[in-house]
């Protein structure tokens, strides 16, 4: 079963954020903050995603492309466990 996600339904993605953790995390919301200009002034990740994809889109494309290879490890690594499950179940001795 594949789950595909949008906007509406993954809450993160319109949540602010506040860059009061890092500094790090303070110039990026700052520097978005001013690219996009908010009527807000609330600065949140899909802004930032938005941003990103725009000027540095080689480090989304890096995370995508890392976030699908582990996803496909980890789906052929489930099979493996539900394999080797069904196979356990079958070789129990009977009473």
């Amino acid at each position: 079963m594949v789950i595909i996600m949008n906007e509406e339904e993954n809450p993160i993605i319109n949540e602010e954020v506040l860059g009061e953790e890092s500094e790090l995390k303070q110039l990026i919301v700052d520097y978005v903050g001013s690219q996009l200009d908010p009527e807000s002034d609330e600065v949140t990740a899909g802004m930032i995603v938005e941003v990103f994809a725009k000027e540095f889109p080689e480090l989304l494309l890096l995370i995508a492309e890392e976030n699908f290879i582990r996803g496909y490890h980890q789906a052929f690594a489930d099979i493996e466990a539900h394999e080797n499950a069904e196979t356990d179940e079958t070789d129990e001795p009977t009473d």
